[in-house]
């Protein structure tokens, strides 16, 4: 049995959390509070001394790192269960260089931008720095507009290149409850607007839904 490890609101265990969901592969959730503490806990450092989510394991075997729990699920669970990464050489290349897109260019600029709105109290908001790592993420983002066909998902059908993707803009996109006028969501163009709904329109979306998330 497999055993995840995950943290609510967290963009790379949320990835994870889809693609079991897809897989159709049997877990038990682990869901940990980074504001009780959990993930500095013995026994979770025991599991990953970097003290981050997600983590999978199973009979001992431990994974960490969502871009490698999650090909280790595709190689883990082979057909007949769904793919995560098209059959084809090309588009399989496709899906890594958006997976490696979004880890390196999009959640970076995301990363900026947390740092300077939800990881500092209101009284230390820099306006000033706030637009400018805004401005990175919205030309990230328009970037993304331009890969995502107008029907459909990020490659052929869905897969780990959409939950690579999707809970790093959710994420984002919270940022507007916080602080209304960095306003995130007018700048999400028509086709990505369009693709999320998609993906939320998954039969498996909702229970993968951040919990804290749900009453917030």
């Amino acid at each position: 049995m497999i055993t995840f490890y995950c943290g609510s609101g967290s963009p790379y265990a949320w990835r994870v959390w889809l693609a079991l969901e897809h897989k159709q592969v049997p877990y038990d959730l682990e869901m940990l509070s980074f504001s009780a503490g959990d993930l500095k806990k013995p026994a979770f450092v025991a599991l990953n001394p970097r003290c981050r989510v997600p983590i999978l394991v199973e009979d001992g075997f431990v994974v960490y790192e969502s871009a490698a729990i999650v090909e280790y699920i595709e190689d883990r669970f082979p057909l007949p269960a769904p793919r995560l990464f098209p059959a084809g050489v090309r588009e399989r290349a496709s899906a890594r260089r958006l997976i490696r897109e979004t880890d390196e260019y999009l959640a970076r600029a995301l990363e900026s931008v947390l740092e300077e709105v939800l990881f500092k109290p209101r009284e230390r908001w820099d306006e000033a720095a706030i637009g400018k790592v805004r401005a990175h993420f919205i030309g990230e983002l328009d970037r993304f507009e331009n890969y995502v066909p107008r029907e459909g998902f990020l490659v052929d059908v869905v897969g780990a290149a959409d939950y690579a993707l999707y809970p790093l803009i959710a994420l984002a996109l919270r940022l507007d409850r916080l602080k209304p006028d960095i306003a995130i969501r007018p700048t999400v163009g028509a086709k990505l607007s369009a693709w999320m709904r998609r993906v939320e329109a998954l039969p498996y979306f909702a229970k993968t839904y951040p919990p804290h998330w749900k009453d917030a």
